[in-house]
């Protein structure tokens, strides 16, 4: 009895430390509904994405962000025991695998400021979605582990930042983990990113001595109290950092001086800049993008979440102080290049653009940012590329997969709509006169091809939705049939992309699906010209059929080799023009299944040069039935090689893997036509068998850390090897039952 009171007084106890928690919280952010609802001047809005490499973080500090800013009552982990996960991976798929699959778009406040937040994937595999979230948003949270440092997709994100001119502010995370060394991260993103960067930020102790940071900027300690680290708790630094933080803060100047005009002058003249100096330098100089702020905490631990939202809203752009451009086409000359006006006083032309789509409970769901002007309930607005009218019903803002509706949007914005029938990368106006549209985002090439099928044919109908939905909401992911090898074709940006709509539509469209390596296009050709003279005659009671047809077939040059022609060289009636299509049509036929692997014909000439007929037994069938005889006898007579696909490949690695992709090449029977490099990166272009390139965008992955990249196009046709034409030929005469003594051998 006694046990089951101490129980009950410890439970208690937990439940009272929790609800003071949740009300400490509630009294430090100002979050409420009604806030959400009021129109805010431009000043108080900020567009933020957090992006970074796989697993450094992304999605548990974004689950803290809503936490500490009220949004959320209770946080979940990404790979949490409670089998809830993180707020923002809404995914099935991406609770149970533990990583962001879709970017997903949130909204919160902190310090009476609305920020708008999209949490994107870290996989190479779904950089689209981060191409197409950064490409709306005003500033980024650029996430690096304090143990792996600046990685791969770290590179990629910083690319993608660069392209659309995104200032960043960076957060060294994981500070409680084992081999954490901030000082090893800052040191990499100057030398392998190239950034100005310094702290503003640095850790009071490290990996499990992790107990807060400093404040550089403001020359203060800040602790974490509390069951969630949602009380702050300021006091002097340490006894033993003030040496560090001294150096640290005259670093930071220095960088600050090299880039920003008024400090710059200060430096010069010795004056030491106060805390009001260095946030307007900071300021000024991370919206340019010419600094970048480096702050440090741990999201798991509850440390430095806070202070890096205090400096979102301090350093970070609001939508007004961004230049984003309109195009108005021209016919004549190059685009007009217009800059929108951001003012949220609604007199300006609506100008929005639609930079996601998803398929939502109620249809299709399209993400817009509005650039431009205001959009209320029941306006009409009209999309720039077809001139389809559209009259808005409904206008929500997204929490996660959660819906608010509102009645109406301002420049700066983030929200959706329902039912609209558009592309991603669209531009919506109210004035469709203007001409204007929106640069559209950028799509990369897929890297990945791989077979597709439905593992019951009476799922064809479920398959056909599925691929059409997928298709449409990512720009990536492509679907074809290849009539050469008929089959259905999937590509994408990886293999994991691609297992991972495989999975979707089985468990959303009820539709299993089987992946496999996709067949090589061969095809067959004549090393040397063969002649045929055929004879076709039939006579079985009443009309017959009689045609003869004599000529030459010969191969055609390299340059042509992807071609088949007919050539009628016939002088006189022995082969009346009226059947001359026949012929033609007969040989064209034969071309498109060879009898050495079962491949197309390719790379030959068909010439007709002489042959008989019967004024009453020929007709144009027996023509053709004779051109197939005549193809039929130069596969028994003629010299036949197969040709395979040679594509041109473009590496790009960092330089110390030179050497392995280089022998990765050659393994795969590649031929080297020349090499770049600059900035410690090079670039190598070489001809590869395509037969020989499936399974390499892992094999590179792997051996460059990831940071390799490749992308591949078709050159030509080329002859294949002869272990591979052999093992083909084998293989087709295996499976049309063609190698008697075989099955001789097995019985």
């Amino acid at each position: 009895m006694a046990l089951l009171n101490c129980l009950i007084k410890s439970n208690l106890l937990t439940q009272i430390n929790n609800l003071k928690a949740l009300k400490l919280l509630s009294q430090n952010c100002y979050c409420t509904h009604l806030k959400f609802a009021e129109h805010k001047p431009i000043e108080k809005i900020r567009n933020i994405g957090i992006s970074a490499h796989i697993d450094s973080g992304k999605t548990t500090l974004t689950e803290r962000i809503l936490f500490y800013t009220g949004r959320i009552a209770r946080m979940h982990e990404v790979k949490g025991k409670d089998n809830v996960g993180a707020t923002m991976d809404s995914m099935e798929l991406e609770r149970q695998r533990g990583i962001t699959i879709q970017s997903a778009a949130t909204y919160t406040l902190w310090k009476d400021i609305n920020i708008n937040i999209i949490d994107t994937p870290g996989h190479v595999d779904f950089t689209v979605e981060v191409e197409r979230a950064l490409r709306v948003l005003d500033g980024a949270i650029l996430v690096l582990c304090a143990v792996g440092g600046v990685q791969s997709q770290t590179l990629t994100v910083n690319r993608q930042m660069k392209r659309y001119n995104v200032p960043c502010l960076a957060f060294i995370n994981k500070l409680d983990r084992m081999g954490s060394n901030p000082y090893r991260v800052l040191s990499q993103m100057r030398s392998k990113m190239n950034h100005n960067a310094a702290f503003i930020q640095l850790p009071i102790g490290l990996e499990s001595d992790c107990k807060g940071i400093v404040d550089i900027v403001g020359d203060k300690a800040i602790y974490f109290d509390g069951d969630f680290g949602a009380q702050l708790r300021y006091d002097e630094i340490p006894q033993n950092m003030r040496t560090e933080v001294k150096e640290r803060r005259q670093e930071l100047i220095e960088h600050l001086s090299n880039v920003d005009e008024k400090l710059g002058e200060m430096f010069l003249e010795e004056k030491t800049p106060n805390e009001d100096d260095l946030k307007a330098a900071l300021r000024r100089s991370c919206i340019k993008r010419t600094f970048t702020p480096v702050l440090v905490g741990t999201a798991l631990k509850n440390k430095g979440v806070q202070p890096l939202l205090d400096a979102v809203v301090d350093y970070l752009p609001n939508p007004g102080e961004v230049e984003n451009i309109a195009l108005i086409e021209q016919s004549s000359k190059d685009p007009q290049k217009i800059v929108l006006n951001p003012a949220r006083d609604g007199k300006e032309p609506f100008v929005g653009l639609a930079f996601k789509l998803e398929a939502g409970r109620f249809g299709q769901l399209t993400y817009l940012r509005c650039y431009q002007g205001v959009l209320r309930k029941g306006d009409s607005i009209f999309n720039a590329r077809t001139d389809k009218k559209v009259r808005i019903a409904r206008l929500v803002r997204l929490h996660s997969n959660n819906m608010e509706d509102v009645n109406e949007v301002y420049a700066g914005d983030i929200f959706a709509l329902f039912g609209v029938d558009c592309a991603s990368g669209d531009t919506f106006t109210t004035n469709p006169r203007d001409g204007l549209s929106m640069e559209s985002i950028y799509v990369p090439d897929p890297v990945v091809s791989m077979s597709i099928k439905p593992s019951d044919p009476k799922d064809r109908d479920n398959f056909a939705k599925a691929v059409g939905r997928f298709t449409k909401e990512d720009p990536t992911f492509h679907f074809c049939y290849d009539n050469d090898v008929k089959e259905t074709l999937v590509s994408g940006m990886g293999e994991l992309h691609l297992e991972i709509y495989a999975q979707r539509m089985e468990r959303e469209y009820n539709c299993p699906v089987v992946l496999g390596k996709p067949k090589v296009a061969f095809r067959e050709t004549l090393v040397a010209p063969c002649e045929f003279d055929y004879l076709h005659k039939k006579q079985s009671g009443g009309s017959g059929q009689f045609a003869r047809v004599i000529g030459i077939m010969e191969p055609l040059p390299p340059h042509k080799n992807t071609l088949v022609e007919f050539s009628d060289e016939t002088v006189g009636t022995n082969v009346p023009k009226q059947f001359i299509p026949g012929v033609e049509k007969g040989f064209r036929e034969m071309a498109q299944k060879g009898m050495l692997s079962g491949h197309k014909l390719s790379g030959v000439r068909f010439r007709l040069l002489d042959g008989a007929h019967h004024a009453v037994d020929s007709n144009e069938l027996s023509f053709m039935m004779a051109a197939y005889g005549a193809i039929k006898e130069v596969f028994q007579n003629g010299s036949w090689q197969l040709l395979e696909p040679i594509m041109l490949v473009e590496v790009t690695a960092p330089e110390e893997f030179q050497g392995a992709v280089m022998g990765q090449l050659s393994k795969r029977h590649g031929l080297v036509t020349g090499t770049d490099g600059s900035e410690g990166w090079f670039t190598v272009y070489a001809e590869v068998p395509l037969n020989d390139m499936f399974g390499y965008a892992g094999e590179l992955r792997s051996s460059t850390q990831g940071k390799g990249e490749f992308t591949m196009e078709y050159s030509r046709y080329s002859p294949c090897l002869p272990d591979i034409q052999e093992q083909l030929v084998r293989q087709y005469q295996e499976s049309m039952g063609l190698l008697p003594e075989k099955k001789k051998k097995k019985n």
